[in-house]
């Protein structure tokens, strides 16, 4: 009887870890932010569900040589949003829970998704 019980158990056990889901792997939901364009107009720009731990590098802003850095963003995702001065994740970051949104000062170039 006990073995029986142990058996359907382990069973069990096997069925709800493979009928678990694997965990997300983007931030679902936008992170949006301003820039100025080629005329020196502010324009918006926007990810769309973003892959997480990957960085990205916003491409409006990519080149600190020929643009300025993008600023207000706005993290609409689940994920928590570090965002940082620099294109390839580098230089200074700040971090932006799921729901917030920060200032025409904060200034990025690049951010990823926890």
């Amino acid at each position: 009887m006990h073995l029986r019980h142990t058996a359907a158990a382990a069973v069990a056990s096997l069925a709800l870890l493979f009928a678990t889901p694997c965990p997300a792997a983007a931030a679902v939901g936008e992170f949006r932010y301003t820039y100025y364009d080629d005329f020196g107009n502010r324009a918006p720009g926007v990810l769309i569900d973003p892959d997480s731990r990957d960085c990205h590098t916003l491409p409006e802003v990519a080149d600190p040589d020929t643009t300025e850095p993008a600023f207000a963003p706005q993290n609409l995702t689940g994920a928590t949003a570090t965002m940082f001065t620099g294109p390839d994740c580098d230089g200074d970051y700040y971090s932006l829970r799921p729901g917030g949104r920060a200032s025409d000062r904060l200034k990025l170039r690049s951010v990823v998704f926890s």
